[in-house]
């Protein structure tokens, strides 16, 4: 090439044009913007088999040369959605996964486009300051120091484990980090947890080398919150046997029924006898923001540690987990190395935050974005307008269900709601009839999952298989939740009477 010429763009088939871009955008935005506006008058699920969804796609082998991306992006939503699940619907009350506020969809969008690496400061600037803010901004939020430490992950399960690792790195004696749980010459580590905390306890203790015999299994009051005398009495048995507690793991809102423990009293419990105290709030600790929040949830303000999830009750498309964790310095003394081939300033006083040294990732994708700006919009008067509404559309669902006879209502905490079906001449309580009521629920749950008028998902409260309704959903009106019983109710007939011409003697 001669001086005079002018070097040409090299031609990359990923590459759309400005013009082509911005018209594939409108008209996905439009096609979107459609959903949204017509969701309600959808199922909230077709219930395909998986089958019928892997003839959609197909099973040819990867093509050898591209397609036109107008063609491949329209087809892509035709198949999301006319074939999903939507967690979206007014009527979906299955998990505790919120629909997803519209503007954090916008904000995914634009951090896609920009595509900050928030592992690193210089790879990130803004970004990383904007995630810094959204940390601060929901530990404030739900009671916590906001001088803490914290970043976002992908969810309970990942801020359940930055906080679990945390712990075990400031509460053993030894250098675990390099010598290992061995390094404890076989004495047994033990943290301790209700029989209602959420399964990533199990993962937790597998994978970083305690094993889930380390977890002290505490048992709940009627109320299924921790026992809290019983958990006084295994730490002290476990100290006298040579065994080392490390932490107590407190539940603000269970998964089953949203129960919050005792956590002042587990605080108390944990200063004494010099333990993490950790509360998994994943899906309740944002509740902790209401004026009449109960003071057993804002205990977690107690906490070493917490575990929140803004893709459930502030709404942020999926995935967004947030860890807390009270001493930033826990957060680096768990995770920070420093290998030759990183050329990042050392985060100390006013020097940049390199989030690599604050949890397992070292590369991350630029989550924050869509939770800081849904914060921004809605502020915090917002968020407690409606939390405090799906707390109240789920108790409206605990007094309407009391008024059928057909229906048997469990538990209300939160916006969670249990209850089950009872054909009217079963009486509940016998063995037999237990163990009916058990199958017909079971069964009839299965057929509200896919018939596509509602979504419920189950609990298992003693030994009774139950419905469970949780309303995490800013698009759910009181129209929705008194449409649920007469679902339930048609439905559950309907199996009932399947089940009994199945069983010989009806």
């Amino acid at each position: 090439m001669s001086q005079t010429e002018t070097p040409q763009r090299r031609i990359s088939p990923l590459e759309i044009s400005p013009d082509d871009f911005r018209t594939l955008g409108y008209r996905t935005v439009d096609r979107i913007a459609e959903h949204l506006r017509s969701i309600h008058q959808n199922p909230v699920t077709r219930g395909e088999s998986p089958r019928v969804i892997r003839q959609l796609l197909g099973a040819g082998p990867l093509p050898h040369d591209g397609e036109d991306p107008f063609r491949i992006l329209e087809e892509a939503a035709d198949l999301l959605m006319g074939h999903s699940l939507f967690n979206g619907h007014p009527r979906f009350f299955g998990y505790i996964t919120s629909s997803a506020a519209p503007i954090g969809a916008l904000a995914d969008l634009l951090a896609g486009a920009i595509n900050p690496n928030v592992g690193g400061w210089a790879l990130s600037p803004v970004a990383s300051e904007i995630e810094a803010q959204t940390v601060r901004w929901i530990a404030e939020m739900i009671g916590y120091p906001a001088d803490c430490g914290g970043l976002l992950v992908s969810g309970g399960n990942m801020a359940n484990f930055v906080c679990f690792l945390s712990a075990r790195k400031a509460k053993i004696g030894w250098d675990i980090r390099v010598s290992g749980v061995a390094g404890g010459q076989n004495r047994k580590l033990r943290v301790y947890a209700s029989k209602e905390t959420h399964t990533w306890i199990q993962k937790a203790a597998d994978l970083f080398g305690l094993g889930t015999d380390a977890i002290r299994w505490i048992p709940t009051d009627r109320k299924l919150r921790m026992d809290v005398p019983f958990l006084r009495k295994q730490i002290e048995n476990d100290k006298v046997n040579g065994d080392i507690p490390i932490m107590v793991v407190g539940t603000a809102g269970s998964v089953s029924t949203g129960a919050v423990d005792p956590l002042p009293d587990l605080a108390g419990i944990c200063r004494e006898h010099q333990l993490w105290f950790h509360v998994d709030g994943a899906y309740g600790g944002f509740a902790a923001v209401l004026p009449d929040a109960s003071e057993d949830l804002k205990g977690l303000s107690l906490a070493d540690s917490v575990a929140v999830d803004p893709h459930k009750w502030l709404y942020a498309p999926l995935e967004a987990g947030c860890a807390l964790v009270r001493t930033p310095a826990h957060l680096t003394d768990a995770f920070s190395y420093h290998p030759p081939y990183y050329h990042f300033p050392d985060d100390e006083g006013d020097a940049p935050i390199n989030f690599h040294e604050h949890g397992p990732q070292n590369s991350r994708g630029f989550r924050a974005l869509k939770v800081w700006l849904a914060l921004k919009q809605v502020g915090r008067k917002g968020y407690i307008q409606m939390i405090s509404e799906d707390i109240s559309l789920a108790r409206a669902l605990f007094d309407r269900v009391s008024a059928y006879p057909e229906l048997q209502r469990f538990t209300c905490e939160l916006s969670i709601t249990t209850f089950r079906f009872v054909p009217p001449d079963l009486k509940p309580g016998g063995e037999e009839t237990e163990k009916y009521l058990n199958q017909l629920n079971t069964e009839l749950l299965t057929r509200l999952q896919n018939g596509g008028e509602t979504f419920l998902s189950n609990a298992v409260i003693g030994e009774s298989f139950v419905l469970r309704a949780c309303v995490v959903n800013f698009r759910t009106s009181l129209q929705d939740i008194q449409a649920v019983p007469d679902i339930v109710i048609r439905i559950g007939k309907e199996v009932d009477q399947e089940m009994r011409q199945r069983t010989p003697g009806g």
